[in-house]
């Protein structure tokens, strides 16, 4: 709601600056209104003083401070977007509790915001929020319940709803579309592979964008086993295929003036009795061969197979996003995804629609590593180097290879943002839903 401050909540906020705030008893609580930073006043109803900053940060420290409260207000400071404060509180209020045996806490069900702003933006922050959290419910979903058919059965119910043309192809029908890397990795598995395509077309369009996510639904490392440490959280191995699954859910609730084309190839990798071995080789859907080197180095496997679908109905560019190495997180820490890309104009539209998004990226320079890294002495390339440096800027490399020359791509690795060991700021421990709001915005404009 926005308006006047209602009367019937159990809590009102406002910033440092309000006039009504009582500066003695902020500066004896050691309160500096910095953003992110918050502290309840005596008196009914309660009133929660926010430190005047960045709408992200604001939105999220008030939701954090009200949510044992089924009501509250908020007053909205001039030169505070209502929308991004809107969107970071319920971002930030989102909770996972479906394997909850204990009753949890009553949730926050009614947000009031006194501001003179028009409603379109805090409408769009809504559905936006609402993709994020679809993204969210699938990465934090565990790899045994959401396996490629399920997740593939969910992405159904999602074009229904969201009005889009959907297909899945079964394993047959993979085999017979020469998904060669696709069908390696679901080799060790007990579970079918599943390849989901999306589309959605607008009335009139002028560009389309090709989509592609990876959807490793658990990723034990295949028979290069993961240590346990780094396998417990492999559940998010398909955030990349959630992200753009609920990007693409609210495309047309928001009138989204481009059209898009989503490739999620969906499998998980495990050490099965006919798991892909170590110097087997794959041939891949345009006919690339690629010698495995490392069975834990197969999100590019699978991404192979769906960069070369998306390229053959010719788009006017596209994205991929994949939680691919580890490496980028080892350099840049968990809150930025890594970027790259065959053409500097496109990426950085791209970046720029992250950073309108509010998500952080950093471009990786692919100049720093040569292609003939890539090369095999018993097929056309490898899929791991085994050498030490840059192997995040070779992984992209190695993805540039199923990509024509002269279509724009550009590739978002999120395997540092997609999930998050605790709450900060927006993003709740788990799936963080990253990428979703970048995609929206890319697409948006």
């Amino acid at each position: 709601m926005l308006g006047q401050t209602p009367r019937d909540v159990d809590v009102v906020g406002t910033v440092a600056a309000a006039p009504w705030d009582e500066p003695e008893f902020l500066a004896a609580v050691g309160f500096s209104g910095k953003a992110g930073e918050t502290v309840t006043l005596p008196g009914a109803p309660m009133r929660v003083v926010v430190g005047e900053g960045d709408a992200r940060r604001m939105g999220a420290a008030f939701a954090r401070a009200v949510k044992r409260h089924r009501s509250a207000a908020f007053v909205v400071p001039d030169g505070c977007p209502a929308g991004t404060f809107a969107e970071a509180f319920l971002l930030a209020s989102y909770r996972f509790t479906k394997y909850k045996s204990a009753a949890e806490e009553p949730a926050l069900q009614r947000l009031d915001l006194v501001t003179s702003q028009d409603a379109a933006g805090v409408q769009r922050a809504r559905v936006v929020a609402q993709a994020v959290a679809l993204a969210r419910d699938l990465v934090n979903e565990p790899g045994g319940v959401l396996t490629p058919d399920a997740f593939a059965q969910r992405a159904v119910d999602v074009a229904a709803a969201g009005g889009l043309a959907c297909e899945v192809w079964d394993e047959e029908r993979i085999a017979g579309e020469r998904l060669g890397g696709l069908l390696g990795v679901a080799r060790g598995s007990t579970q079918p592979p599943r390849l989901v395509r999306l589309a959605y077309r607008p009335a009139s369009h002028e560009a389309t964008i090709a989509l592609v996510g990876k959807g490793i639904t658990f990723d034990s490392g295949g028979l290069s086993m993961k240590p346990t440490n780094f396998m417990v959280d492999m559940k998010y191995d398909m955030a990349g295929a959630a992200a753009v699954l609920g990007a693409m859910s609210v495309l047309r609730d928001l009138a989204c003036p481009t059209a898009a084309t989503a490739w999620l190839p969906l499998t998980d990798n495990m050490s099965g009795g006919d798991a892909t071995r170590l110097g087997d080789v794959l041939r891949t859907r345009n006919g690339i061969t690629i010698e495995v080197r490392n069975a834990d180095a197969e999100g590019r496997l699978i991404l192979a197979d769906a960069l070369a679908l998306a390229a053959e109905e010719a788009p006017d560019s596209i994205v991929d996003i994949a939680t691919l190495t580890d490496a980028v997180p080892m350099v840049i820490g968990r809150r930025y995804g890594g970027l790259a890309g065959n053409d500097e104009a496109w990426v950085a539209r791209v970046r720029a629609a992250a950073e309108r998004a509010g998500e952080l990226v950093w471009q990786m320079p692919l100049d720093g590593v040569e292609r003939k890294m890539l090369d095999s002495k018993v097929a056309d390339v490898v899929n791991a180097t085994g050498q030490r440096y840059g192997q995040s800027a070779v992984a992209a490399l190695f993805l540039k290879e199923f990509v024509p020359d002269g279509l724009p791509w550009a590739h978002l690795d999120i395997a540092g943002p997609a999930f998050a060991d605790e709450d900060d700021g927006e993003w709740t421990a788990g799936g963080t839903g990253y990428g979703v709001r970048t995609l929206i915005e890319l697409l948006s404009r």
